[in-house]
């Protein structure tokens, strides 16, 4: 299942199989596809990931967030989208903070490569049979 943040991308988990000489992996790992306005990303280079078509993906689930920090649905849903329109100026104006996204990773901007790194722990918590694959391949 995938999860969309409107304007700005999807996160989701793929499986992906990796042929070994010794044998065949099939390891779970996290990708974010982002969907910003390009506009936003003059001169940024960003790599190109397809999240695949049986991928179910769901909106944010605001009223999910607001029950983990006690604040009201509108008022979730409000903050995120603040925080998603201000990260996109600070693009726009050649300014590269990093993107920290709790338990999963940060989206940050070095040499104009815009990327989304994710924590070990978020890739060792999807794949307990084969960490060290999906590790490597992450």
């Amino acid at each position: 299942q995938g999860v969309l943040v409107p304007g700005l991308g999807t996160f989701a988990v793929v499986p992906e199989q990796i042929n070994s000489t010794e044998e065949v992996y099939v390891v779970r790992r996290p990708v974010f596809q982002l969907d910003m306005d390009m506009s936003c990303l003059q001169e940024l280079v960003f790599p190109t990931v397809m999240i695949p078509g049986d991928i179910v993906i769901m909106p944010l689930d605001y009223w999910w967030l607001s029950q983990t920090n006690s604040l009201p649905p509108d008022l979730v849903r409000g903050c995120v989208e603040e925080t998603i329109l201000l990260y996109s100026f600070q693009l726009r104006d050649r300014q590269h903070p990093a993107f920290a996204f709790e338990h999963i990773g940060i989206l940050s901007c070095q040499d104009n490569v815009l990327c989304m790194q994710f924590h070990c722990s978020c890739i060792a918590g999807l794949e307990s049979q084969d960490t060290w694959v999906a590790l490597l391949l992450t």
